[in-house]
This record gives C-alpha cells, structure tokens and sequence, in this order.
C-alpha cells in the first residue's frame, strides 16, 4: 500500500519564492541548474511556506473552537511540547520544548488544543521571548483563567552554526499570569514540569 502525502501551495507565490531562491544559490555561487540543485528552488520555496504558515492561522479561534465547561479548578499541565520556528534576525532554526499550565476558571480546552497553539506562534518568524508572550496572553485572553504559565527551552542555530559557534546552550524564556504569579503556585508548576513522573 503506498502513501502520497499533498500540500496545496499558492503557485504565484510559490514561483515568486522560487525565483528568489534562485538568485540566492546563484549569487553565493552555485550552479542552480546542475542536477542536485535544479528542484532546489521549488522545494526551498514549499519548505518556507510551510514553516511561516503560523501568519494564515488564528489561535485563539482554535482555543475557542474546544472550550468547555467545566469545575474543574486545578493546575492543569502539558509540558514537553516540541516546537521548531525560525529566528528572525538570520532565519535559522530554534527548536525545544514548552511547558504550559493553566489554572481553570469555569472552562477548559481540549488538550491538543495547547500544543496546537503553540505551532500557530512557532511557525512565523520568531524571537523566543515573543513566542513565550503570544502562547502565554493568547491562553489568558481567550480562556481567562485563574493562572497561566508557558516555560520555553530552546537551542538556537544561529548560536550553534555561526557566530559564538556553542553547541551545548540552551536558552530558557517563562511567562507567569494570575495565580502562578502567586511564588508557591509558580513553584509547584516548576517542579512538576522537571522532574518525571512515572
């Protein structure tokens, strides 16, 4: 049984993204018309539509789209998220995890819907510390709950790569609403979302 995968793509911008790529290849000095290089273009173009898709998407719609009502008014965890966006100042990769919690007040989200929100933000040109802001007031402003919290854990490779060239850094970014403002709610989040649970 074979499996085709299709994405759909505006082919005006699709080759408007292409012709610039070929001038990219072609100006650091590539043959853009040998035999490795020639789908290059076309598949640079896709690629960068794909991972700036975020800009086409609304997530407090997607937030609204699963709440529910409910009395439930704990500390509600989903933690290792894994995330990839791009660095806006060299439009290189970063990538990790993030860590949300939410405290209820009369609804929740259907838990998908948190790392759903997540890609939405991710998938645009990035900066960690506004990615970290967006998740956290897009989750306190659509689900007014009583706390919210969002722990970014990122490695960037435009560390990594270029520049100071450290491989092993990793950059941390939280944001703290409500209750979790409160230092013992903060606390407990803190550790739950460091250490296993099993």
């Amino acid at each position: 049984m074979s499996y085709k995968h299709y994405e759909e793509y505006n082919i005006e911008i699709t080759d408007e993204i292409k012709s610039q790529y070929k001038h990219i290849i072609d100006n650091i000095g590539e043959d853009v018309t040998r035999e490795g290089l020639q789908k290059t273009p076309e598949r640079a173009s896709k690629a960068m539509q794909f991972l700036t898709q975020g800009y086409d998407l609304d997530a407090a719609e997607i937030l609204k789209g699963a709440m529910f009502e409910e009395s439930y008014n704990e500390m509600v965890i989903v933690k290792n998220i894994e995330l990839y966006s791009l660095c806006e100042h060299h439009m290189l990769p970063f990538f990790g995890k993030a860590h949300i919690a939410y405290i209820p007040n009369g609804h929740i989200v259907g838990l998908s819907k948190l790392p759903r929100i997540v890609d939405v933000f991710a998938r645009r040109l990035q900066v960690q510390e506004r990615l970290t802001k967006q998740i956290l007031d897009c989750i306190n402003d659509t689900l007014k709950p009583q706390g919210v919290a969002v722990v970014i854990e990122a490695s960037h490779m435009c560390m990594m790569m270029r520049g100071v060239q450290k491989q092993n850094s990793v950059t941390t970014t939280s944001g703290f609403r409500g209750q979790f403002e409160k230092i013992e709610t903060r606390n407990e989040f803190l550790k739950l979302i460091s250490q296993d649970l099993s």
